[in-house]
């Protein structure tokens, strides 16, 4: 059934829901709410969304500012789409909003219960945020597993180099994907769960995309709670059967870990997780565990993927721009050599690149909902308790107050501009800010920066026949993150040494 459809019948049993709620005084709220959009009866502004929401309330903002209050059903929401209000949200009033709006799919297995996305600034979060950065994240430990990742790079360079060989084409999303998933079970698990092969690979990406969709996706259980036992869309079935198949992987894992564990331990992270979890007081429950395996997983994998993805297609939309980024790579990597990640920092223009692919491409455009703690004055405007907030980082890339030619694949612009993304400058936050910052933060920096010289650096890209730069279809599939709706596909060709100055010479 389509969203009309859905609408006309269910519009009764919504209707004394809103009336409910529209007779109780507990729900009348004081102070002067951000400007936003008339809102219709009982559905408020929902059709305003459309199938891609992050465009449509950039739009809307253009209208009502860039502080916008939506009324969502029964949803109160509330829209940022400037660096300055972003500041406020996520910074000077970071003890009000750090808690979560949780969507009715990441309730499913009870998963908002033990997951470091959506609990709240408790005990148990900073558990498991010390315990990520501890095992994972903190720069002496990313040192020390720097091995891992040139091992994944070295495969990644050796499958492109044989399509090279077979005149066979890369789909470069896959491949990203395929180096990000096995780069997250070989830290996780010392195992490595795809191959570079179509099939080898399409199940996980299919659960892992299906994931991000439910829980990015408009669902009506989060707009009329009384929905959720009714479920319209599917969404909170979908995801149960999606969690379930990550959860019978992770289960099959850890058992045959506890029953090797006695004749041989590993260096990764469930080692350290089952070792708290084989205290005599537990600090974590194999629930623990799981969830948070979910978390790392689809955050790892399906972030890193889409911004190489972006980024390569900007770059072959613009092949000036990938001609400068060859030729420093060939200044500090040289010709057909890996990159190292003391070499990032030497690559101004490659970090160029990332930053504005992070700008004009975020994955994920609403960062992750946030949610206000109480009543608050912001900007002249009250946001009330409890309502759910949005700080629309597209909308902030594409600003024309904050950047010049918004619209244009620039990445100059950052060579004299100080500009970071690790949550201090708000025109550019893609892993959010404040204490809710993304916790992997790290580890993506170098894998982004990684993956990207190894595609470029040592190979041309030619596009599938008859296909022009200018042609590439750039629309996107809209969940928690963006994605490409249409795969970027490209015929590799071996470099040599000249084609850093003009063109490419192939063998």
């Amino acid at each position: 059934m389509d969203f009309l459809t859905i609408f006309i019948l269910l519009s009764s049993i919504i209707s004394i829901c809103i009336l409910f709620q529209t007779l109780n005084p507990k729900h009348q709220k004081s102070g002067k709410l951000p400007p936003g959009p008339y809102p219709i009866p009982i559905v408020g502004n929902i059709l305003e969304l459309g199938q891609k929401p992050h465009l449509s309330l950039a739009k809307l903002s253009k209208t009502y500012g860039p502080l916008m209050y939506l009324k969502l059903g029964y949803l109160e929401t509330v829209v940022v789409s400037s660096p300055e209000i972003a500041k406020d949200i996520l910074q000077k009033y970071d003890h009000v909003f750090s808690s979560r709006s949780v969507p009715g799919a990441a309730m499913v297995d009870e998963h908002h219960k033990h997951s470091m996305a959506w609990l709240p600034v408790e005990n148990q979060w900073r558990k498991l945020r010390r315990i990520c950065k501890e095992q994972l994240f903190s720069l002496p430990r990313l040192d020390t597993s720097w091995e891992l990742r040139r091992d994944k790079l070295q495969k990644l360079f050796e499958y492109v180099s044989q399509c090279c060989v077979n005149g066979r084409v890369v789909n470069i999303g896959e491949v990203a994907f395929i180096t990000s998933l096995n780069l997250m079970s070989a830290t996780l698990f010392s195992v490595e769960f795809s191959e570079y092969n179509p099939d080898s690979s399409q199940e996980f990406k299919d659960v892992f995309w299906g994931v991000m969709k439910c829980l990015g996706s408009p669902n009506f259980a989060d707009y009329f709670p009384v929905l959720k036992y009714v479920d319209p869309q599917g969404i909170l079935h979908q995801n149960k059967f999606y969690f379930g198949k990550l959860f019978a992987i992770f289960d099959g894992i850890i058992d045959q870990r506890l029953k090797s564990r006695g004749t041989q331990k590993k260096n990764d992270l469930l080692e350290a997780l089952l070792d708290l979890n084989q205290k005599p007081d537990p600090e974590l429950s194999r629930d623990d565990i799981k969830h948070l395996l979910l978390d790392l997983f689809v955050a790892g994998a399906d972030t890193t993927t889409g911004t190489v993805e972006w980024a390569m297609t900007e770059l072959l939309c613009n092949p000036n721009k990938l001609l400068k980024a060859r030729n420093e790579l060939k200044d500090v990597v040289g010709v057909n050599g890996l990159i190292q990640e003391s070499d990032i920092s030497r690559l101004p223009y490659l970090q160029a690149v990332v930053k504005e692919t992070f700008r004009f491409h975020p994955v994920a455009p609403f960062l992750v909902p946030h949610k206000a703690n109480a009543d608050i004055e912001i900007n002249g405007y009250m946001v009330p308790k409890n309502a759910q907030i949005l700080v629309n980082v597209w909308a902030s890339g594409r600003d024309s107050n904050t950047w010049s030619s918004p619209d244009s694949f620039m990445p100059e612009r950052f060579l004299d501009r100080k500009t970071d993304f690790r949550g201090h400058d708000f025109e550019l936050i893609p892993f959010g800010a404040g204490r809710r910052i993304c916790p992997g933060l790290p580890l993506a920096h170098r894998m982004v920066h990684l993956m990207l010289a190894t595609l470029i650096c040592n190979f041309e890209w030619k596009l599938e026949e008859g296909l022009n730069p200018e042609e590439m279809d750039m629309s996107e599939n809209f969940g928690l993150t963006l994605q490409k709706a249409i795969p970027l596909k490209a015929f590799p060709i071996k470099l040599c040494a000249s084609a850093f100055i003009h063109e490419d010479c192939s063998t």
